[in-house]
C-alpha cells in the first residue's frame, strides 16, 4: 500500500510517498480502508522536530495522520460493536504513532465511531482531534454552561471554529476573537460578538467572561485573566506559561487547566457524530489534497493563514 512517511524530522519535503506492507490488525482493532485524513498543526510541529518529536523519534520513519475516517475491511476477534463495511472516523493512538497517512490503517475499536448517514468522509475526518479538543475543553477539562459568557480565542481556526459552533450547542453567549476578514465567517458559526484582534485590544471591549478558550499561550494568558469574572475557568491549550501566570490566576480564584491534553474517546466521538449527524456541527475545509501532495498541506498550514481545517483525500 502507499504511505506517505518521512525518515528525519525537518522540512516539509522531508514527507516522500513510500511503499509499505498491508497492517493487520490486533484483536480489539478494525483495518480501515482510509478515505479521508485531515492534518493538524500538531502534524506540522512534530514533523518540524517539536512539539511530540522527542516521543516519536523511535518510531523513525514516521507516519503521521491521527484523524482517520474510512470504512472497516476486517475486524479484530475482540470486536463486537463494529462490522466489515462500517464508515467510521476518529482520533487514533493520539499522542503515539498512528499511521493515519496510508491507504489502510489499523485503529482501537474503542477511539472510533460510526459516521453518520449523510456526513462526507473528508467531513468526518476534519471533525476528530480539532473538534476533540473543543468538547474536551468544554465538558471533560471544564463545564461550559448555558448562558455563560465564553471567550474564545482563534475562533476562525480548527479548534476554534469548532468551538464557536459546540459553545453555541451548549447555550453559552459566544465572544470569538479573529482576523477582521474572517469576521463573517465567525458569525456565521454562531458568534454573539467579534473582536478583531489586530484592531482592538479584546481587554478592552470585553469583560466579566465566565469560560475562556486560551489557544496562544504567552502575554495573551495574563490578558485573557484580567477579563474573567472571579471564580470563571480558562482552558489554556499551549505551553509554556510561566509562575506569573498562576499567579495572576490564583489571584482571581481561576479554575484553570494550564495545559490541555486531548485524548481519544469513542464516547467522545459519539458525542460529535451526533452533533454532526444533526447539523449543529458543520466543519469547515479550506483546502484539500490529494495522499501525494501531503507536503503542500503541512506547507499549507505553515503558512499560517489556514481557516478551518485542511484535509488529505485518497
Amino acid at each position: 500500500m502507499n504511505v506517505v512517511a518521512f525518515e528525519e524530522f525537518g522540512p516539509a519535503h522531508n514527507l516522500v510517498l513510500a511503499e509499505r506492507p498491508m497492517p493487520v490488525c490486533a484483536p480489539d482493532e478494525v483495518l480501515i480502508k482510509t478515505a479521508a485524513v485531515s492534518v493538524n498543526p500538531v502534524d506540522v510541529k512534530t514533523r518540524q522536530g517539536e512539539a511530540l518529536a522527542s516521543q516519536l523519534d523511535h518510531a523513525l520513519p514516521l507516519i503521521l495522520g491521527w484523524d482517520v475516517a474510512g470504512e472497516v475491511v476486517a475486524v479484530g476477534d475482540n470486536v463486537k460493536h463494529l462490522n466489515e463495511g462500517d464508515a467510521v472516523f476518529g482520533m487514533i493512538r493520539f499522542p503515539l504513532p498512528p499511521n493515519g497517512y496510508a491507504q489502510y490503517v489499523t485503529a482501537p475499536a474503542e477511539e472510533l465511531a460510526v459516521i453518520p448517514a449523510g456526513v462526507s468522509w473528508e467531513a468526518a475526518a476534519a471533525s476528530t482531534l480539532a473538534a476533540l479538543t473543543a468538547w474536551q475543553a468544554f465538558t471533560h477539562f471544564g463545564e461550559l454552561k448555558a448562558g455563560d459568557r465564553v471567550l474564545i480565542h482563534a475562533a476562525s481556526g480548527g479548534v476554534g471554529h469548532f468551538a464557536v459552533q459546540m459553545a453555541k450547542h451548549l447555550g453559552a453567549y459566544v465572544i470569538a476573537t479573529s482576523s477582521a476578514k474572517n469576521k463573517a465567517f465567525v458569525e456565521s458559526l454562531g458568534a454573539d460578538e467579534h473582536i478583531d484582534y489586530k484592531a482592538v485590544r479584546f481587554e478592552d471591549v470585553t469583560g466579566d467572561i465566565d469560560f475562556c478558550l486560551e489557544t496562544q499561550g504567552g502575554a495573551q494568558f495574563q490578558r485573557s485573566v484580567s477579563v474573567m469574572r472571579d471564580g470563571g475557568t480558562i482552558i489554556n491549550l499551549p505551553s509554556g506559561l510561566v509562575e506569573s501566570d498562576r499567579e495572576a490566576a490564583e489571584a482571581k480564584g481561576l479554575v484553570v487547566n494550564y495545559f490541555m491534553h486531548v485524548f481519544p474517546s469513542g464516547e467522545h466521538m459519539h458525542e460529535i457524530a451526533a452533533m454532526l449527524g444533526e447539523g449543529t456541527l458543520v466543519p469547515h475545509i479550506s483546502e484539500r489534497y490529494a495522499l501525494e501532495d501531503t507536503a503542500a498541506a503541512h506547507a499549507h498550514i505553515e503558512s499560517g493563514r489556514t481557516v478551518g481545517k485542511v484535509v488529505i483525500t485518497l
